[in-house]
């Protein structure tokens, strides 16, 4: 067996603000890929480190459930129970497809390619505001812009209320880092905020018709009857901080990882078109998203592992999409790969919804970057989300250096 990191430990928020700790995983997935991480408390649960058994537990909601405690480790309270059940990503089958299949309405190929035009203007406007500052802070003025705007237009929230969902989302999702954090009630009241304000904009619109999201859903026929206020509102609070937190995890991300290839970055200068690829390796390298939790419906056995009734499991996305089995030299980021069978957008029932839209954004947004500038020069390091949840960073200090106008044009 190979020697044992130190801490042994992938629940730590703490582990993750140097670095997703890959060490960790990689030892993990060839001495102990079902691992028991101990929680205080004698508590604990099963984490899930390889890709095979990330996929083969998302492809069986009857036995790795969504709905018994939603997807976060810790157990939320009854209350906040009920209302995460309304949410697409807090249900199981039979209820979670059908309620899917009406917001995929809003979803279809052909809306997501209409809007590429609106997406690129989106993002030159925004990358031509930093071009003029000359020195910003990557993630809040550039990456975190694009996905809240495109989100808003998306559902229809109006412009001069799109941070509204920003601080929201942040309240949501930044629980274990000092600077984001609040108490579990303020998480609540935020949930709850966010969900009534969506519920608003709906009741003005139900009847009308019209193109975005939301009006889609308030007049959408859910197998004969219309969705309720409680399922609209958690529609609402799931679709836009996902829609906005991991995408814009994704580009900040991606700027890193293309800043630390630079052979990487000169080869998207030169040919473009291998963003088709490279976006797809953007996602496996960077997994926006560390985990979603399950819990188990009945006894089970995993490579030797009893996974009893009611335990808690942790599907590891960050670590199955570096698993040596499926990705060939797995730490080698290559704009190339294919094939590319990652799971940053999770796998099976629960498949993001947004997929589509997010690589759309993420090809769009580096075509425009890359189009603009020659270069871009750190300032400072990177600081990073203390979350074992979203691999996020709270800030990146850059210098953008603008290509030349003839070549730019």
């Amino acid at each position: 067996m190979d020697p044992v990191p130190a801490p042994l430990d992938v629940h730590d928020p703490g582990a993750y603000v140097a670095g997703v700790p890959h060490a960790t995983f990689r030892w993990l997935r060839r001495n102990d890929p079902v691992f028991w991480q101990e929680l205080p408390g004698g508590r604990g649960y099963w984490a899930l480190t390889r890709h095979a058994d990330v996929v083969a537990a998302s492809r069986d909601p009857a036995t790795f459930s969504a709905a018994r405690q939603s997807i976060l480790i810790q157990d939320p309270d009854p209350a906040a129970l009920a209302m995460l059940r309304t949410q697409l990503l807090s249900m199981d089958p039979p209820e979670h497809g059908r309620l899917r299949r009406t917001v995929l309405g809003g979803f279809t190929p052909g809306m997501v390619r209409r809007m590429e035009p609106r997406i690129r203007a989106l993002a030159g406007r925004i990358l031509d505001a930093a071009a003029e500052r000359g020195e910003c802070d990557f993630v809040r003025e550039v990456a975190a812009e694009l996905p809240v705007q495109v989100i808003a237009e998306v559902m229809g929230v109006p412009a001069e209320d799109r941070h509204r969902l920003s601080e929201w989302g942040d309240k949501l999702t930044g629980m274990d880092d000092p600077e984001t954090a609040v108490s579990a009630e303020d998480t609540q009241k935020a949930s709850i905020e966010m969900g009534t304000y969506g519920f608003g904009l709906a009741e003005a619109r139900r009847g009308q018709q019209g193109g975005d999201l939301i009006s889609v859903l308030m007049n959408a026929d859910f197998e004969g009857r219309r969705v309720n206020e409680v399922e609209f509102a958690g529609l609402f609070v799931q679709i836009t901080v996902a829609g906005n937190e991991t995408t814009r995890t994704l580009l900040s991300q991606s700027l890193l990882t293309l800043l630390e290839h630079r052979s990487a970055w000169r080869a998207l200068e030169a040919d473009p078109a291998l963003l088709e690829t490279g976006v797809e390796e953007l996602l496996r390298f960077t997994s926006p998203l560390h985990y979603f939790r399950r819990t188990a419906t009945r006894d089970v056995e995993l490579r030797g592992k009893k996974i009893r009734e009611g335990d808690r499991v942790a599907l590891l996305y960050s670590s199955a999409n570096r698993d040596e089995e499926v990705f060939p030299e797995a730490d080698r980021f290559d704009l190339r790969r294919d094939p590319n069978p990652h799971v940053a957008f999770g796998f099976g029932e629960h498949f993001c919804l947004g997929a589509k839209l997010a690589r759309l954004e993420a090809r769009v947004f580096f075509e425009e970057l890359l189009r603009r500038f020659e270069r871009v020069e750190l300032l400072g390091p990177p600081r990073r989300l203390r979350s074992n949840l979203i691999n996020g960073v709270k800030e990146i200090p850059v210098r953008l250096v603008p290509r030349a106008r003839r070549s730019a044009a």
